[in-house]
Protein backbone atom coordinates (compact mmCIF):
# COMPACT_ATOMS: atom_id res chain seq x y z
CA UNK A 1 0.00 0.00 0.00
CA UNK A 2 1.06 3.66 -0.85
CA UNK A 3 1.72 6.36 1.26
CA UNK A 4 -1.03 8.40 -0.38
CA UNK A 5 -3.49 5.09 -0.13
CA UNK A 6 -2.84 4.95 3.86
CA UNK A 7 -3.65 8.59 4.17
CA UNK A 8 -6.85 7.73 2.08
CA UNK A 9 -7.74 5.36 4.19
CA UNK A 10 -7.36 7.22 7.46
CA UNK A 11 -9.23 10.00 5.71
CA UNK A 12 -11.93 7.63 4.91
CA UNK A 13 -12.17 6.37 8.60
CA UNK A 14 -12.06 9.53 10.26
CA UNK A 15 -15.05 10.92 8.16
CA UNK A 16 -17.39 8.43 9.45
CA UNK A 17 -17.30 10.27 12.77
CA UNK A 18 -18.57 13.46 11.24
CA UNK A 19 -17.94 16.36 13.30
CA UNK A 20 -17.61 14.64 16.37
CA UNK A 21 -14.02 15.36 17.86
CA UNK A 22 -14.82 13.07 21.22
CA UNK A 23 -15.32 10.04 18.92
CA UNK A 24 -12.75 10.91 16.78
CA UNK A 25 -10.05 11.38 19.33
CA UNK A 26 -11.44 7.71 20.47
CA UNK A 27 -10.12 6.80 17.54
CA UNK A 28 -6.66 7.85 18.03
CA UNK A 29 -6.59 6.57 21.48
CA UNK A 30 -7.42 2.89 20.15
CA UNK A 31 -4.47 3.52 17.31
CA UNK A 32 -2.68 4.37 20.33
CA UNK A 33 -3.49 1.29 21.94
CA UNK A 34 -3.16 -1.17 19.08
CA UNK A 35 0.47 0.14 18.17
CA UNK A 36 3.22 -2.74 18.42
CA UNK A 37 5.39 -2.07 21.54
CA UNK A 38 8.31 -0.50 21.44
CA UNK A 39 11.80 -2.75 22.46
CA UNK A 40 12.52 -1.44 25.89
CA UNK A 41 16.07 -0.76 24.85
CA UNK A 42 14.66 1.65 22.25
CA UNK A 43 13.14 3.83 24.88
CA UNK A 44 16.34 5.93 25.60
CA UNK A 45 16.81 9.67 25.93
CA UNK A 46 18.57 10.05 22.82
CA UNK A 47 15.37 8.59 20.69
CA UNK A 48 12.96 11.05 22.64
CA UNK A 49 11.91 13.90 19.59
CA UNK A 50 12.49 16.97 20.73
CA UNK A 51 9.19 19.63 20.08
CA UNK A 52 6.83 17.18 22.27
CA UNK A 53 5.35 18.01 25.52
CA UNK A 54 5.00 14.29 26.38
CA UNK A 55 7.97 11.63 26.22
CA UNK A 56 7.52 10.24 22.04
CA UNK A 57 10.40 7.93 22.01
CA UNK A 58 11.01 7.08 17.86
CA UNK A 59 13.32 4.16 17.23
CA UNK A 60 14.03 3.47 13.18
CA UNK A 61 15.79 1.15 11.20
CA UNK A 62 16.23 0.50 7.33
CA UNK A 63 15.36 -3.71 6.09
CA UNK A 64 15.28 -4.37 2.92
CA UNK A 65 15.43 -0.78 1.83
CA UNK A 66 12.55 -0.04 3.55
CA UNK A 67 12.31 2.67 6.85
CA UNK A 68 10.54 0.91 9.71
CA UNK A 69 9.45 2.75 12.19
CA UNK A 70 8.38 1.84 16.20
CA UNK A 71 7.04 4.41 18.67
CA UNK A 72 5.91 4.96 21.89
CA UNK A 73 4.55 7.28 24.74
CA UNK A 74 3.29 8.29 27.46
CA UNK A 75 0.74 9.82 26.54
CA UNK A 76 -2.61 8.20 25.30
CA UNK A 77 -3.84 11.02 22.32
CA UNK A 78 0.11 11.28 21.61
CA UNK A 79 0.56 7.30 21.13
CA UNK A 80 -2.53 7.90 19.23
CA UNK A 81 -1.28 10.56 17.02
CA UNK A 82 2.79 9.04 16.75
CA UNK A 83 0.65 5.72 15.65
CA UNK A 84 -1.19 7.60 13.02
CA UNK A 85 2.59 8.81 11.23
CA UNK A 86 4.00 5.14 12.00
CA UNK A 87 0.92 3.71 10.00
CA UNK A 88 1.24 6.40 6.94
CA UNK A 89 5.66 5.83 6.89
CA UNK A 90 6.31 2.79 8.28
CA UNK A 91 7.50 0.34 5.35
CA UNK A 92 8.10 2.80 2.93
CA UNK A 93 11.75 3.73 1.17
CA UNK A 94 13.65 6.81 2.43
CA UNK A 95 12.94 9.03 -0.83
CA UNK A 96 8.64 8.29 -0.44
CA UNK A 97 8.86 9.30 3.08
CA UNK A 98 11.11 12.40 2.40
CA UNK A 99 8.41 12.95 -0.66
CA UNK A 100 5.44 12.24 1.45
CA UNK A 101 3.08 15.45 1.70
CA UNK A 102 0.92 14.08 4.54
CA UNK A 103 -2.12 15.80 2.99
CA UNK A 104 -4.15 13.63 5.82
CA UNK A 105 -3.63 15.53 8.62
CA UNK A 106 -5.41 19.00 6.99
CA UNK A 107 -8.15 16.79 5.58
CA UNK A 108 -9.14 15.30 8.51
CA UNK A 109 -8.90 18.31 10.76
CA UNK A 110 -5.91 16.95 12.92
CA UNK A 111 -4.30 19.88 13.69
CA UNK A 112 -6.37 22.39 14.30
CA UNK A 113 -8.46 20.17 16.75
CA UNK A 114 -5.17 19.83 18.70
CA UNK A 115 -3.82 22.18 21.33
CA UNK A 116 -0.79 24.22 20.82
CA UNK A 117 1.95 22.12 22.34
CA UNK A 118 0.61 18.32 20.67
CA UNK A 119 0.10 20.56 17.23
CA UNK A 120 4.32 21.47 18.15
CA UNK A 121 4.87 17.74 18.56
CA UNK A 122 2.90 16.19 15.37
CA UNK A 123 5.27 18.65 13.32
CA UNK A 124 8.62 17.89 15.58
CA UNK A 125 7.46 13.72 15.06
CA UNK A 126 7.35 14.12 11.49
CA UNK A 127 10.44 16.53 11.33
CA UNK A 128 12.56 13.73 13.14
CA UNK A 129 10.67 10.92 10.92
CA UNK A 130 11.86 12.73 7.82
CA UNK A 131 14.82 13.69 8.69
CA UNK A 132 15.49 9.84 9.92
CA UNK A 133 14.90 9.11 5.73
CA UNK A 134 17.27 11.21 5.44
CA UNK A 135 19.78 10.08 6.93
CA UNK A 136 19.42 6.03 5.87
CA UNK A 137 19.35 7.56 2.32
CA UNK A 138 22.58 9.48 2.85
CA UNK A 139 24.69 6.15 4.36
CA UNK A 140 22.88 4.39 1.15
Amino acid sequence: MTIYETEQEIIDEFSLFGDDWEMKYEHLIDIGKSLPLIDPQYKTDDRLIKGCQSKVWLHSELKDGNLLFRADSDAIITKGIVGLMVRVLSGHTPAEIMGAKLEFIDQIGLKEHLSPTRANGLVSMIKQMKLDALAYSVKN
